[in-house]
């Protein structure tokens, strides 16, 4: 569980984040939505501790986040960043294996678990056939799965997404997805996300928290805003919300 409490973050003189009091629950499939600028990528920052808010505090399972030292939560918390750092001369399976990390530490001695995990996870993300090619020879969206392998390596009971469907075709992004939901249904892993395309949080969302201008302006079930009115509100724009083969599809209008 996340709460947080008093946080405001301001930049340039703006207020990019300002939540008197938040509680996310770690163990579910909760998506960030807002129009850009809303602070979706601020508050993500903030809970994969990337970033530091200019007042409040943030605590995780009761701890305040600040005092877990970086292996622990690395143990904790998987996170991908929306954009993707650099991986120089490192072959996929060694990026990998990098998730392994918090686990052995630098000078520990890997094990054939290890080695187990790490060719699982690739071969959950469709990257096993890139294993020994470098990373920085990928187009986007087989880099962007390289990464998200090393996250499911990392084996963290919770994991933290910003826009991770953004370099991906349109069938890669249903697997991923597809891939998350299972994750958190089957292996009890929490994901917080954030998702620009509507119709992909309305299909695999379960809980949203609704952003705009920095404040919260919704927190529950899906189910209780993927409603008309409230879609256009966050987006300021009228969209509609039509149901095909049981799931509910948005247009703008």
């Amino acid at each position: 569980m996340f709460e947080l409490t008093d946080i405001h973050i301001h930049r340039n003189g703006r207020q990019i984040l300002d939540i008197n009091h938040l509680q996310l629950d770690t163990q579910s499939f909760t998506l960030l939505l807002g129009h850009n600028g809303s602070g979706k990528s601020t508050l993500l920052n903030l809970l994969a501790r990337q970033t530091l808010p200019d007042q409040g505090i943030i605590r995780f399972n009761h701890r305040p986040l600040h005092q877990l030292k970086q292996r622990q939560l690395a143990r904790e918390i998987a996170y991908l960043p929306q954009h993707l750092p650099e991986a120089p001369g490192l072959t996929v399976r060694e990026l990998v294996r990098l998730g392994r990390f918090p686990w052995r530490g630098l000078l520990g001695r890997y094990t054939v678990e290890d080695d187990r995990i790490i060719c699982h996870s690739m071969q959950q993300t469709g990257v096993a056939e890139f294993a020994d090619m470098l990373v920085d020879q990928l187009s986007g969206g087989e880099r962007q799965r390289a990464w998200i392998a090393m996250l499911l390596a990392q084996e963290s009971p919770l994991l933290i997404l910003d826009e991770p469907t953004a370099a991906l075709d349109l069938a890669h992004q249903y697997e991923l997805l597809s891939l998350l939901k299972n994750l958190h249904q089957e292996h009890n892993r929490g994901v917080i996300l954030v998702l620009h395309d509507i119709n992909l949080a309305l299909r695999f969302a379960s809980q949203v928290i609704a952003l705009k201008a920095g404040k919260p302006v919704f927190q529950g079930d899906i189910s209780e805003f993927a409603n008309q009115q409230s879609l256009s509100e966050l987006f300021n724009i009228d969209i509609e919300l039509l149901e095909h083969n049981g799931h509910k599809v948005a247009i703008v209008c």
